[in-house]
């Protein structure tokens, strides 16, 4: 019988996403959305993505008898002072759209030159089981901000950010191709040690 793993998302993206990325694990994985239970709303105010994500893996770990994976990512512009930061899937509006959140953050960089369009996506993972924190782990990956929507693949900031020694964005990329590099990838690489030895 496989161990289970529940991640702390609703979103089937990021579910889908992960779940390549553990396929390697002999893990059934869960999101939040799979069970059939009550799940308590967990307000992120954390002032980081480490803070949040550890939050979200305590509080749902003491209401899910299973090992619980958070995740808190975002997209960090340098000429945007390190917004959308730990509001990235927030940065339009409350429950806003990708479409809405890149239309915002293109329209805010629209008189940056390409020189000065630097970004970071970073990832932080945090796992937790029955209240306690079972260890974190975080993934970064530098690139660029484009000047329109490219690629059909991916999602959130995926269409507008090129990561550096590339020439296409995340939405261009075959998922595949950008599981082995997103700073998603760099954070569950390490967070599989930690998997593997409570698991």
């Amino acid at each position: 019988m496989k161990k289970k793993i529940v991640i702390s998302t609703t979103n089937r993206n990021k579910k889908r996403e992960i779940e390549k990325l553990l396929n390697d694990m002999d893990l059934e994985v869960l999101a939040l959305s799979d069970l059939k239970m009550h799940i308590p709303h967990v307000i992120e105010d954390g002032k980081t993505f480490r803070q949040n994500a550890i939050k979200k893996a305590l509080t749902f770990s003491r209401y899910i008898n299973e090992t619980i994976l958070a995740d808190d990512s975002g997209l960090m512009v340098e000429a945007l002072g390190g917004k959308p930061g730990i509001r990235s899937s927030r940065f339009a509006r409350a429950k806003a759209t990708d479409k809405e959140n890149n239309a915002k953050l293109l329209q805010l960089m629209k008189n940056v030159p390409h020189g000065k369009r630097q970004a970071t996506f970073a990832c932080v993972i945090a796992i937790a089981k029955n209240g306690a924190l079972l260890g974190t782990s975080e993934g970064l990956c530098r690139g660029t901000i484009g000047f329109e929507l490219k690629g059909k693949s991916g999602f959130g900031y995926d269409p507008i950010f090129t990561p550096k020694g590339y020439k296409h964005t995340f939405a261009e990329f075959k998922p595949s191709f950008k599981n082995r590099i997103s700073h998603r990838a760099e954070a569950l690489k390490k967070a599989k040690l930690i998997i593997q030895k409570y698991l």
